[in-house]
């Protein structure tokens, strides 16, 4: 039997120690064999203490991380691992002698650790509150499997290392805490950070443990090694059925639901065509609707022209009319001057005559003056007029050379009645004030004359034929007023026409961006259902490779399950028990290599186990020695008829 050892060489392996407990609990005396090189025991004492925590710590962490749960205090590597510190922080200690018996407990050293670490009380305090515990050494273990759970035994350690002054009062010189393999296994207990430990202490009997290291978990047999490597194999086997399984369900699941979608697609697909249906009918109805409106717009616009064309007439003849009107207001105006020249005469003849009378000469020569400030402001009067006149002439000819633009003549239009308007407003003012003052020379002159009556009598009805032309005017005026503001409704009519056609063929603008874009999703939805269908085409193929391929792994096992029951009937010779050949009997060596026939399990050379046969375990032919060959082949010879 070969055996070995985890993370050892096997020179290593004949250095372990066989540790027998004291029957005070402490350490036994270990018995190293005899190598060629005489060493000092106590060092090899400390590399074999090392060597055995890193075994265990290792060893805890792996099986702790395969394990994937918290460990409990029945967890045997974690059992050992206390078993190994405890083996570790005693070795060295020094013995306090007393009257009854010998004392030699690690629970001194482990107290200082209070006073160096701070943190480090609530554990001391806890440990002494703990009922049961008796002994210092139960103290100690309670301590370092709270330490654990606490994930700070190595920073704990540490602190007593690093004070060794005091140490030297518990342990020797040669003593593993105070050489470097301490602070190697303080560095090693870091790793133990990633275990999650809950242990129970109140409950176990930690006084009366006994502290003794199973080297059988750490030391494998070959079998073993291959007994579960093969099942390592197996499982792996297994974790990839399973895992082709779950991908078959996963692939079950996409196929249905790519169906529910493809049945969903088809779905929005119809309802799309529908809508699509739907929205051609109606892009026709307003392509219809366009055109009428279309026709309906030439219509008016064919309105508009002619009712400008016949505003221009009428503006033309007003224009001629007002043109007459102005010279027969010249004639009247002249005649009016040729009048007031020989009234003026006559008054100037009146005044000689009635110079006795000065008062009503003075009275006279009032109203004369009243009479010239009147002319002259009827003078100034009569050219403002003119002025105007000439100014309507100019805004006549502006609005002639403005209608040919529709918008433009509008608003110009609007200014012109503004100011004819004001115009107006200006002109009835004046002839007020002209009555008034008309009015006022009439009572003069009744007063003065009888003759200067007449004449009054004769200017008055001038003047209400004056005013009769002039209220004409302001009817025509009014008229004209009447019919522009006809037109501004008129044209506001069809700007708001205009506006409603514009806000239509937004609308349909809208409309078709918006058929263009449902089209366009239509085509991308038509593309991905292609694209689904190619990939559902692909997964059935995969899947039925993965069929194929499972079938052919699972007649796989069975193959190997098959091999694995026959070749645990056969009895296999190790190579270290032959040394010869079992036919010719030559002794082995580089040359002559040694070789297993697959029958009988006995060990030959490459001469006599030259042959190959299909078994009843294996149907390929495998090596069989001379022997097994003939007997194979006669009963072969004497199956057959």
């Amino acid at each position: 039997m070969t055996f070995q050892v985890w993370g050892w060489r096997r020179e290593d392996a004949s250095r372990v120690l066989a540790w027998v407990p004291d029957a005070e609990g402490g350490r036994g005396a270990a018995m190293p064999r005899r190598t060629s090189a005489t060493k000092d025991p106590t060092a090899v004492e400390r590399a074999n203490l090392l060597n055995m925590a890193k075994l265990s710590i290792k060893g805890l962490i792996e099986s702790a991380l395969s394990f994937g749960r918290t460990l409990d205090s029945d967890y045997p590597p974690l059992q050992q691992f206390f078993v190994v510190m405890e083996h570790c922080l005693k070795h060295g200690l020094k013995v306090r002698k007393s009257f009854l018996s010998y004392n030699k407990t690690i629970w001194g050293p482990l107290e200082l650790v209070e006073k160096l670490y701070p943190e480090a009380e609530e554990i001391g305090a806890s440990v002494r509150d703990l009922p049961g515990l008796k002994t210092p050494l139960g103290r100690a273990r309670a301590w370092l499997r709270l330490a654990l759970m606490q994930k700070k035994m190595a920073d704990y350690l540490r602190c007593l290392i690093i004070q060794r002054d005091l140490l030297s009062e518990f342990y020797e010189y040669h003593a593993l805490m105070m050489e470097e393999e301490g602070a190697v296994i303080v560095g090693l207990l870091v790793g133990l950070n990633v275990i999650d430990a809950n242990l129970c202490v109140k409950g176990e009997d930690l006084d009366s443990q006994v502290g003794v290291i199973d080297f059988s978990m750490y030391l494998k047999n070959e079998e073993d090694i291959g007994n579960k490597e093969r099942n390592v194999q197996i499982a792996a086997i297994l974790d990839q059925k399973n895992y082709v399984e779950e991908l078959n369900r996963q692939l079950n699941s996409t196929v249905s639901s790519l169906h529910s979608r493809v049945d969903s697609l088809e779905k929005s697909n119809t309802k799309l065509i529908e809508e699509l249906a739907i929205a051609k009918n109606n892009i026709i109805k307003l392509q219809e609707e366009n055109h009428q409106l279309r026709s309906e717009n030439k219509l008016i616009l064919m309105k508009t022209q002619q009712n400008l064309e016949v505003t221009k007439v009428d503006v033309e003849a007003e224009l001629q009319t007002y043109k007459h009107s102005r010279q027969g207001l010249d004639e009247m105006y002249n005649e009016a001057r040729r009048q007031l020249r020989d009234e003026s005469q006559l008054r100037q003849d009146v005044e000689n005559e009635l110079a006795v009378q000065v008062s009503m000469k003075h009275e006279i020569e009032l109203a004369m003056k009243l009479l010239e400030k009147d002319i002259h402001e009827k003078q100034d009067t009569l050219i403002g007029l003119r002025q105007q006149l000439e100014e309507v002439k100019a805004i006549n000819i502006e609005m002639y050379q403005k209608l040919q633009s529709s918008e433009d003549g509008l608003k110009e239009k609007n200014e012109i009645i503004a100011r004819l308007e004001e115009k107006t407003n200006k002109i009835t003012v004046a002839m007020r004030q002209l009555e008034q003052r008309l009015q006022q020379a009439e009572k003069a002159q009744m007063e003065a004359e009888d003759e200067d009556k007449k004449y009054l009598q004769e200017c008055q009805s001038k003047s209400d034929s004056l005013q009769k032309q002039i209220s004409q005017k302001e009817k025509q005026l009014a008229q004209l007023e009447t019919d522009l503001k006809i037109e501004k409704e008129w044209r506001q009519t069809l700007q708001e026409d205009l506006q409603k056609e514009k806000d239509t063929l937004s609308h349909l603008r809208n409309e078709t961006q918006q058929i263009i874009s449902l089209k366009k999703e239509f085509l991308n939805i038509q593309d991905e259902n292609q694209q689904l269908k190619k990939i559902y085409h692909e997964q059935e193929q995969a899947l039925q490779e993965l069929g194929s391929k499972l079938s052919e792994s699972k007649l796989k096992i069975e193959d190997i399950k098959e091999a694995n029951k026959a070749l645990q009937g056969l009895v296999w010779l190790k190579d270290k028990e032959a040394t010869h050949c079992k036919l010719c009997e030559k002794e082995f060596s580089l040359s002559k290599r040694k070789h297993h026939c697959r029958n009988c399990g006995e060990i030959f050379c490459n001469a006599c186990s030259d042959n190959e046969l299909p078994l009843p375990s294996s149907p390929k032919p495998v090596r069989v020695c001379d022997s097994c060959h003939a007997l194979l082949i006669q009963r072969c010879s004497s199956n057959l008829p």
